[in-house]
């Protein structure tokens, strides 16, 4: 059981998407806060991928992290 919760929003580059029609997954940022978390005592309970609307005609990956600390 965990006591505490958080979660972060971690999303593609807006240029990237605008200008090549989609961009890559920032995994140096993913990677950055799974380490930050992890040495704070979060872990990870939870993750999905998302895609949204982004202005009108393009669309952002996005990846959703819950973090759980007992």
């Amino acid at each position: 059981m965990y006591t505490e919760y958080k979660v972060e929003v971690i999303e593609e580059g807006a240029c990237g998407t605008i200008f090549l029609g989609s961009a890559r997954m920032p995994v140096k940022r993913l990677e950055a806060k799974l380490n930050e978390a992890a040495a704070d005592g979060w872990q990870v309970v939870f993750q999905v991928m998302e895609s949204r609307r982004f202005w009108l005609f393009w669309s952002k990956e996005s990846v959703i992290v819950t973090f759980g600390r007992p």
